[in-house]
């Protein structure tokens, strides 16, 4: 059954916690830190008192930035793999679990997850029918779609770099499989290109909705939002 989203956040703002390696040096993180959680040493979760700036927000977390810590609201995702990699994880997290994964909607053993269609007439920009969202080629993008229709006016974007970090890593965390390897990626290789590509029409859309949306980010390569840095906007 497709989840009609409640507008729970009407007329507010929400904060997107995408992959990006800027995250934590938003937020000021300890080097030392960054470098203890890229190598494993320590949890993603070990990033959570440096974000305590928004831990009252109304906050979705894209894929693995749900392991922050349990303040985040919503999780999204919409690689179907994801959710078996993260079962015991995604089990025991408390908050409101939202996929757009169509191999996931009736199968068995999928413990409270929400379901939203990509919608196929309106796939890039934002889509606000009711129980989909417009994919876009990624989960940080289509959940841009989730948040207009929780009734939100203002979106501030995390980790929407599209491009590696100075240390090569793709993510702020090492938890996808990929992200393993100390090796830097090539960056010709990454999907950062492609999935850039939606962004023009997600703020022509955001335009004629009335959303404001913000990159917290002023070194990111999505140039079509205001760049800031976060000390700009807390």
């Amino acid at each position: 059954m497709l989840w009609k989203v409640p507008k729970m956040w009407e007329g507010g703002e929400c904060w997107i916690i995408g992959g990006g390696p800027s995250v934590p040096l938003e937020f000021g993180v300890p080097e030392e830190v960054i470098a203890r959680v890229l190598s494993g040493e320590l949890p993603v979760s070990a990033y959570s008192p440096y974000l305590s700036a928004i831990h009252g927000k109304h906050v979705i977390g894209i894929n693995a930035a749900f392991l922050i810590g349990d303040w985040i609201d919503m999780v999204f995702f919409g690689d179907g793999r994801f959710y078996f990699d993260n079962k015991k994880d995604l089990c025991a997290y408390p908050k409101i679990k939202v996929t757009c994964n169509s191999n996931l909607q009736h199968k068995r053993g999928i413990y409270n997850v929400k379901y939203l269609q990509r919608q196929g007439n309106h796939p890039h920009g934002i889509t606000t029918q009711a129980g989909t969202v417009a994919w876009n080629g990624n989960s940080g993008a289509a959940s841009i779609s989730l948040a207009a229709q929780l009734g939100v006016k203002k979106i501030f974007l995390l980790g929407f770099d599209m491009k590696v970090g100075e240390k090569g890593n793709q993510h702020f965390h090492r938890h996808y499989k990929s992200g393993k390897t100390a090796e830097p990626k090539d960056p010709k290789k990454l999907p950062f290109h492609r999935h850039a590509r939606c962004f023009p029409l997600i703020a022509r859309d955001a335009k004629s909705l009335g959303i404001e949306i913000i990159n917290v980010n002023p070194d990111s390569k999505i140039e079509v939002f205001k760049r800031v840095k976060l000390s700009d906007v807390l």
